[in-house]
C-alpha cells in the first residue's frame, strides 16, 4: 500500500524533536511536518481543557496540510487529550507515554524514578497505567522549570544543572537502577542527567518505541511512502533559532503564526 502524503508530529515545543528524530532515522523515505506549540509551552502547567484544546488546534493545522497519520510527541497532550483527538479526527494517532513498563520489568530494585510534567503525572491515563505495577516503587518527581530552559536553549546553564541534581538526589537515595524520561524534551537532557546519576541507574525514554509503532501503523492502516529524499518541514510559533540549532542548523524552521 503507497500513501504519498506526509506524516504530521506535533508537541509542546521543540522537545518532539526526539521523536521525530528516531521516526525520520527508521522511516527516511517519509515526508515529515513538525510543528513546535513554543509559544503555549509547557503543556504541563496547563489545565486538562487548555491541553485538549491547543492538541485540537495543532491537529487541524496538520490537517489541512493533508497529513495521512498524527504523531502526539508529547507526553502531555498524549495523556490528557489523545482520547479526545481520536474520537473527534479520523485519521489515526500515535501518542507517546512515559516508558513504564520497560524499566519496571526490568528493574532489580523494584523501585524505579520517572521526571516528568505535572500534566503527565496528574492525568488519569498515566495513573492507570501505574496501577498496574503495584510490585514496583515508583519516585515521581515533576520536572518544574526544565521545558522553559530547553525552549530558551539553555540546557547546560547553571540553572539546569540545579534542577536536576534537586529532582534527581532522592531518586538516587531511594535507590533506582531506572530513571523514565517523561516528557520528550527530557532526552536533550541525557548528557547533564548521566554526569549525575551513578552509572548503574540505566535511562529510558519513549523516541524508538514511538517511531516503531509508527511504522507499523503506516504498513497495516495507511501507506508508507514510496518516494526518496524528501525534506522535511519545521514550523514553530516562537523563536525559530533555538527550533534551529536543536537540529543542527540542518533544517529551514519556519515560523508561523499559530
Amino acid at each position: 500500500m503507497i500513501n504519498n502524503k506526509p506524516i504530521g508530529i506535533f508537541d509542546s515545543g521543540i522537545g518532539g524533536t526526539s521523536i521525530w528524530a528516531e521516526i525520520h532515522q527508521l522511516l527516511p523515505d517519509e515526508k515529515t511536518i513538525y510543528l513546535a506549540d513554543s509559544k503555549n509551552a509547557p503543556y504541563g502547567q496547563k489545565s486538562k481543557t487548555e491541553i485538549i484544546a491547543l492538541s485540537c488546534k495543532n491537529t487541524e493545522l496538520l490537517l489541512a496540510m493533508d497529513c495521512k497519520l498524527i504523531v502526539v510527541a508529547c507526553n502531555t497532550a498524549t495523556t490528557n487529550a489523545i482520547q479526545e483527538l481520536r474520537n473527534k479526527y479520523n485519521v489515526p494517532f500515535i501518542g507517546i507515554e512515559p516508558a513504564i513498563k520497560p524499566a519496571a520489568t526490568h528493574s532489580k530494585t523494584q523501585t524505579i524514578g520517572i521526571l516528568a510534567t505535572r500534566g503527565t503525572l496528574n492525568s488519569e491515563l498515566f495513573n492507570k497505567n501505574v496501577e498496574k505495577f503495584h510490585n514496583t516503587k515508583i519516585i515521581e518527581q515533576i520536572g518544574n522549570g526544565l521545558v522553559p530552559l530547553i525552549e530558551n536553549g539553555k540546557i547546560n546553564s547553571p540553572q539546569m544543572t540545579t534542577l536536576l541534581e534537586d529532582y534527581l538526589t532522592p531518586m538516587i537515595d531511594a535507590n533506582i537502577d531506572y530513571l523514565v524520561l517523561g516528557c520528550s524534551h527530557y532526552p536533550y537532557l541525557i548528557p547533564q542527567i548521566k554526569k549525575i546519576l551513578p552509572p548503574h541507574i540505566q535511562i529510558i525514554d519513549s523516541g524508538e518505541a514511538v517511531a516503531r509503532q509508527t511504522q507499523n501503523v503506516l504498513k497495516e492502516k495507511v501507506g508508507l511512502s514510496n518516494l526518496k529524499n524528501r525534506e522535511p518541514l519545521f514550523y514553530t510559533n516562537y523563536e525559530p533559532k533555538v527550533l534551529s540549532e536543536i537540529l543542527g542548523n540542518q533544517y529551514e524552521v519556519i515560523e508561523k503564526n499559530f
